[in-house]
């Protein structure tokens, strides 16, 4: 798929067949957010594949906004060291993933983690180190029925040249 066309076509999809998804896929959604980029070179970010359907039971439990992460076929968590960018990192990689997963025809779906009440407890359910913010959840599985993209304001209405 093109690029541009993966950007334009990419939709959240909250709903997921019961067919596991294979783990050189996974592998390499993770290898998307890990070739992100990021601010310093520092690389803060940790990558936790969950399949395992208890804990993705649990996930979808704790996550308010993300009850669908109990459907899915996995989920993966993001953390990143607090370090000054922690945060702009952790979204880079996660927007990666989220296409490169696209790309590949599977579903998914960003699940917010930092400053969530909920990230502590993810936190120690996933077994993170005390120093790494939990960014992202993002479930991913075989869609159960393609999602159209979200119709977005036009370029001119948001596009401004030399000002605001």
């Amino acid at each position: 798929m093109e690029t541009f066309d993966c950007v334009r076509n990419r939709a959240s999809t909250r709903a997921y067949s019961a067919k596991p998804v294979e783990r050189a896929l996974l592998e390499k959604v993770v290898d998307a957010g890990r070739r992100a980029p990021t601010a310093r070179g520092v690389e803060p970010w940790e990558f936790v594949v969950v399949t395992d359907r208890q804990v993705l039971l649990e996930l979808g439990t704790l996550a308010v906004n993300g009850s669908f992460i109990k459907e899915a076929a996995c989920c993966i968590a993001l953390f990143c060291r607090d370090t000054k960018y922690y945060l702009e990192d952790g979204c880079a990689a996660t927007e990666n993933m989220l296409l490169v997963a696209s790309d590949m025809g599977l579903g998914a779906c960003w699940v917010a983690g930092d400053k969530k009440p909920y990230a502590a407890r993810v936190s120690g359910l996933l077994g993170a180190p005390q120093d790494m913010k939990l960014v992202s959840l993002i479930s991913i599985g075989w869609p159960l029925e393609k999602m159209p993209a979200h119709k977005k304001r036009a370029l001119k209405e948001v596009l401004h040249w030399e000002k605001f």
